[in-house]
């Protein structure tokens, strides 16, 4: 159901600047709507983001609790959508304005600069509704948090970014339907959730080293709420 809820709202992005299009020709119109667009959407996600965090602490929902949701998650999402959208203006004017500069090997220079900026945000922004969600309700500090996890992370960073890549190709095949956007979001605040335990330990024995974190100890818990599961018992549960 979250995902349909995004399939109604990234219809806004995609045909209202069409629509608008045929009856008036501007520019401006159809970036102010993308934008309009673009910020529902990311509304919508920061509410779905709060709402599998619940799944991700072996809880559940209602959709009660969705829609409230969205009181605490607004701004997050209006972040997130101007984001997105910067992002979308680099993309399709500054990095081909640059590619196109004379003297070339200037504009080579600043492309690089602007392409591994935009790569390192990337992979950074990935974190945000869940730091959000997680670890406080600041702007400020949550962007803050997720360049500093991204940054000590970079290998799980890149792992979760490509991750994502292919859980929305699938999804585009499927409708978005599976994993679709929630599912995606549910992975990130799962693994976010598990490295937070990581930075509990080390708070809780700062001298200890840092690249030898005991993960075996850290998710004894973990593993017994979850068990063992068979490949044939998560298809088919109630076979066995």
């Amino acid at each position: 159901m979250l995902n349909i809820g995004f399939l109604v709202c990234v219809t806004i992005p995609i045909f209202l600047p069409m629509l608008a299009g045929k009856f008036i020709d501007s520019l401006a119109l159809d970036l102010a709507l993308l934008a309009f667009g673009i910020l529902v959407c990311s509304v919508y996600l920061s509410a779905v983001s709060y709402t599998v965090g619940s799944i991700s602490d072996y809880s559940t929902f209602t959709f009660k609790e969705f829609f409230l949701n969205f009181k605490h998650s607004w701004l997050a999402g209006l972040v997130m959508g101007g984001f997105v959208f910067l992002v979308f203006l680099v993309a399709t004017v500054v990095i081909p304005f640059y590619f196109n500069m004379q003297p070339l090997a200037a504009g080579l220079i600043l492309l690089v600069i602007i392409l591994w900026t935009t790569v390192f945000a990337l992979f950074s922004f990935q974190f945000y509704f869940s730091v959000y969600a997680r670890l406080g309700k600041s702007i400020k500090k949550s962007i803050k948090k997720c360049l500093l996890i991204s940054l000590d992370n970079t290998g799980l960073s890149i792992f979760i970014f490509i991750h994502n890549i292919i859980g929305l190709v699938i999804s585009a095949i499927l409708a978005f339907m599976f994993p679709g956007p929630a599912g995606i979001l549910l992975y990130i605040d799962e693994a976010l959730r598990l490295r937070l335990l990581k930075y509990d330990w080390l708070e809780a024995n700062p001298d200890e080293d840092r690249k030898k974190i005991p993960w075996d100890v850290l998710l004894i818990e973990e593993r017994e709420k979850t068990g063992t599961r068979s490949f044939r018992n998560l298809i088919f549960p109630w076979k066995d």
